[in-house]
């Protein structure tokens, strides 16, 4: 994995973005995993600014609130659509999303790991860092589930702000597990402010460790991870970019 730190959120979303149409001008129809929360929306805000540059990419979602329906304000569809895929007009027949309040949450994932089979692999997945080092609602625990599953939430991961006005009380997740992320042929971890600095300077320690989820990103060939100067202040410079 490599380390890129920026001087700011907003070089960090350029450079994101940047990252994002090269690999769309190399191939058009590319399968882009998108990851939700505060991290990634100035580089939405962005790639929804050149529509044209992605009129032919197809997406994933990368997880779901147990529980959270599509048109909750709280659930990772709806934050896709307002900040993505909405502004993009991108037509369902071009995205793979998990339905939160499906009433067999095992059998939803079947059927998002199914759609991704048919799919192919995941040309470019993009990350935020948990506060905990989880990756997706892959949480630090013994062992993983390597592919899409039914997540148990950690104590720090149901406070999430994305929760805060959720219909319903979540304690589970649906996501894509470890196992669909390390398949992905490029992955692009966003990291962004000083509250991800305790998570980073772990990360860029280099020790692969379950109680540490993103530290299975030290596992793949082709990864980067773009961070700002507030995330990285904890971290040494070695083997990282200016």
């Amino acid at each position: 994995m490599r380390f890129t730190i920026l001087p700011d959120r907003g070089t960090l979303d350029r450079a994101a973005a940047e990252i994002i149409w090269e690999a769309a001008r190399a191939k058009p129809d590319l399968l882009i995993c998108l990851a939700s929360g505060g991290t990634p929306t100035g580089m939405y805000a962005l790639l929804t600014g050149a529509p044209a540059r992605l009129e032919n990419a197809r997406y994933v979602q990368l997880d779901e609130w147990a529980g959270v329906g599509p048109d909750d304000p709280a659930s990772c569809a709806a934050y896709l659509q307002r900040t993505m895929l909405g502004p993009l007009a991108v037509p369902p027949e071009r995205c793979i999303d998990f339905r939160g309040d499906a009433p067999d949450a095992a059998a939803e994932c079947r059927r998002v790991a199914e759609a991704l089979e048919a799919a192919g692999r995941i040309d470019l997945c993009i990350l935020g860092l948990g506060l905990n080092g989880h990756l997706a609602l892959n949480e630090p625990a013994e062992s993983f589930d390597p592919f899409c599953h039914i997540a148990t939430l950690a104590e720090r991961s149901r406070g999430h702000p994305m929760l805060a006005e959720a219909a319903v009380p979540v304690r589970q997740g649906l996501t894509l597990g470890l196992g669909d992320i390390l398949r992905a042929r490029r992955i692009l971890l966003m990291v962004s402010g000083a509250a991800k600095r305790a998570p980073l300077a772990q990360l860029a320690a280099r020790r692969v460790t379950p109680a540490l989820p993103a530290s299975f990103l030290w596992l793949h060939g082709d990864a980067v991870c773009l961070c700002d100067r507030d995330a990285a202040a904890d971290i040494a410079r070695d083997d990282t970019e200016p």
